[in-house]
């Protein structure tokens, strides 16, 4: 008789060993897709820590060696350039780049020793570099500095520095000549240094600094012909570019805001908001060009958003009257600023940079001299009346 087959404790308790390894296999499997998730996300944190102090170091190391640059510009320009002769000199930096490069690599050759020589000759300030230096790079200043006017110079570097802009957006900003499109420019230099001032030590930023004349909107794409309407559609349909060419700060609002005054409907055509100003602005779109009332349906709404819009943490609201052209002598007369309104043209077709350039410039030095004269006649007028000379008044108003 065949006894019966018995059971290998072993193999059994392998097999029930198989079946707990199974079974946990199944509960590892149940908690595998959280487990993986808390893991991704902690490496996203972590990573994300990683790229925070990478970003730190490369700060750091851009604002020591902008440093560095200009500390051995000056070097070279007090110690080696001033009190000798031209060519002297010259001879030494050719002779000092070419050993640098041969020791420290090609960033420190003659060509770049020029530059950090251009760079201290032009931002001589030690403290003025050591603000800029924490939001602008070796390459941003390269670029300034081949900018020969100080004041421009120092308006672009303070923008930069506030608005973060990249070397490529410098560029742009330069190129497409902003600094001569502000109001700013049209000031005599004395109130435009004040005003810069005033941006450098406070971070204070102010309607000529944000308004421009003209406004580049050739994006826009306009037949030859067209309605205001047409216009307003264009520029919603590139709110993106016109936001751009409006300038850093803008947010828009709202379209054809609508105003109600004795149970007559107006509209706003156009309703943004500047985040430094802390300001409405409303724009006005003109195809002709600016008219004396167009400054009066502005006030009526700036003064209706002054009291129904605007919030207790904001300044008064300001109007920009975009229009084909205007009569600068008509606006001067209506004092416009003072009352927060600015006019300005804008151009659907741009001339050639040369002809822009020389428009510009006409307009800055008009401007300015039409503010020297008035400011002239302003000090004739209240001069005490027993020692003023009727004649020499007279004679100084017609200038």
């Amino acid at each position: 008789m065949t006894k019966p087959a018995r059971k290998n404790p072993a193999k059994a308790g392998n097999k029930n060993l198989s079946g707990r390894r199974r079974q946990s296999f199944v509960v590892a499997r149940s908690v595998t897709p959280p487990f993986d998730a808390e893991i991704a996300a902690l490496a996203l944190d972590l990573g994300k820590m990683i790229e925070a102090a990478r970003r730190q170091v490369a700060v750091a190391a851009n604002a020591a060696l902008t440093m560095l640059y200009w500390q051995l510009g000056r070097r070279v320009r007090t110690e080696v350039l001033e009190g000798r002769r031209a060519e002297y000199g010259e001879q030494i930096v050719a002779a000092v780049g070419r050993q640098l490069e041969d020791r420290h690599g090609r960033g420190f050759g003659e060509k770049n020793l020029r530059r950090m020589v251009q760079f201290a000759a032009v931002f001589p300030d030690p403290e003025i570099v050591a603000a800029l230096r924490r939001r602008l790079g070796w390459a941003h200043f390269k670029q300034l500095s081949l900018l020969k006017d100080p004041l421009k110079r120092e308006f672009y570097a303070e923008m930069c520095r506030i608005d973060g802009w990249s070397t490529r957006e410098l560029a742009q900003k330069i190129d497409g000549m902003l600094y001569e499109r502000t109001a700013l420019s049209r000031k005599p230099e004395e109130l435009i240094r004040r005003e810069l001032a005033a941006l450098r030590e406070k971070g204070a930023v102010t309607p000529a600094l944000v308004f421009r004349d003209p406004y580049m909107l050739d994006f826009l794409e306009l037949a030859d012909t067209y309605s205001e309407k047409d216009l307003e559609s264009a520029i919603l349909r590139e709110i993106e570019r016109f936001l751009l060419e409006l300038g850093d700060g803008f947010t828009f609002v709202e379209r054809q805001k609508r105003i109600v005054l004795d149970s007559d409907d107006y509209y706003v055509d156009l309703l943004f908001f500047h985040r430094r100003l802390r300001r409405l602005v409303a724009i006005e779109l003109k195809i002709g060009d600016f008219k004396p009332a167009d400054s009066g349906q502005m006030e009526l709404y700036l003064r209706w958003l002054d009291r129904h819009e605007r919030q207790p943490s904001e300044e008064a609201p300001l109007g920009i009257i975009l229009c084909a052209g205007k009569k600068r002598e008509t606006v001067e007369y209506l004092d416009l600023d003072a009352r927060g309104i600015h006019v300005a043209e804008y151009l659907t077709d741009l001339p050639p940079r040369e002809v822009l350039e020389e428009r510009l410039h006409r307009a800055i030095e008009a401007a300015r001299n039409r503010l020297v004269i008035g400011s002239d006649v302003n000090s004739v007028a209240t001069m005490p009346t027993p020692h003023m000379n009727t004649g020499h008044a007279r004679g100084r108003r017609k200038l």
